[in-house]
């Protein structure tokens, strides 16, 4: 089975050009299902059978796996059948109609307006690193983009002068305003202080670290935790804390849900209409504290 594995990874990048990090899961996934079924004394793929998918997934439940982490397993064996199929390596595919875990309907956290002046403040812009910190932070509060488009920033993708950055994907560019004080922080950041992290010319990356190279998502999630602990915020923030706060924020004050949606690059309304649930939690919170029958 691993032979064939093998191959559906290679055909999953170069015919359907899937990321590392895809791939990676999918190798993951499948591997660890390969085992489980030549443990069954399963020796080809064409052997697979429905109710092997099916022990192996409420195998994974019963080991306390995440409903995400199932679905993910199950969305990786459908994948690997598909690709048998149409490679005619087996006749029928064992996945089809298949019962999966519904996904777990999780609201994001969303920091308060206070809680997130006091983060963009805990950064020392009189440093280079803290100008930088300071920098990313108020561009993903004000913009709502991701992480991994804040740091595939390059030096030509932000117009200070007209308040605009570029970002996304080939193809699926967006044009996102930018507030005067965000154009503020970004223009203190240039110039002197990111010439202190330059190592070498010709680098177009508008956030650098340590060693003058492109800023990594792992080092934006150290920085950003370094950052709470500072500002006091008990809650546990990752990197997509800024964007759901910008999307939550925007709605609370009036903003209409159709140019949220354009700002964060969602394809499907649905997806931008989980912050209207947001918004509800937080007024039904409000209520109970301040209304004397609540």
């Amino acid at each position: 089975m691993n032979t064939h594995l093998d191959a559906f990874i290679t055909y999953m990048s170069e015919e359907k050009g899937r990321s590392a990090s895809t791939l990676e899961s999918y190798r993951r996934d499948l591997a660890q299902f390969i085992e489980f079924a030549e443990g069954r004394g399963l020796a080809a793929v064409d052997e697979v059978r429905k109710s092997h998918i099916a022990a192996y997934l409420n195998e994974m439940k019963r080991l306390g796996k995440a409903p995400s982490t199932v679905i993910r397993a199950s969305v990786s064996i459908r994948s690997f059948f598909h690709y048998l199929i149409r490679q005619s390596l087996v006749v029928q595919d064992p996945s089809m109609d298949l019962e999966t875990p519904k996904p777990e309907k999780r609201l994001p956290v969303v920091l308060t307006v206070e809680e997130v002046e006091r983060l963009l403040g805990a950064p020392d812009p009189s440093g280079a690193q803290g100008a930088r910190d300071k920098a990313m932070l108020e561009v993903l509060y004000a913009t709502g983009i991701r992480v991994s488009e804040l740091i595939a920033l390059n030096l030509g993708d932000i117009d200070l002068q007209l308040k605009f950055l570029r970002c996304g994907a080939a193809g699926k560019e967006r044009i996102v305003p930018i507030g005067r004080m965000t154009a503020e922080s970004v223009a203190a950041y240039l110039g002197p202080m990111r010439d202190q992290l330059v190592k070498h010319g010709g680098e177009e990356a508008l956030f650098l670290n340590q060693l003058g190279t492109r800023l990594t998502r792992q080092g934006f999630w150290k920085i950003i935790k370094k950052h709470a602990k500072e500002a006091g915020i008990e809650t546990d923030i990752t990197p997509h804390t800024l964007r759901h706060s910008f999307a939550a924020h925007l709605l609370e004050n009036g903003a209409d849900l159709r140019s949220v949606q354009e700002m964060l690059g969602h394809s499907d309304i649905s997806t931008t209409q989980i912050y209207t649930h947001v918004m509800k939690r937080n007024m039904k919170e409000v209520y109970e504290l301040h209304h004397p029958r609540a």
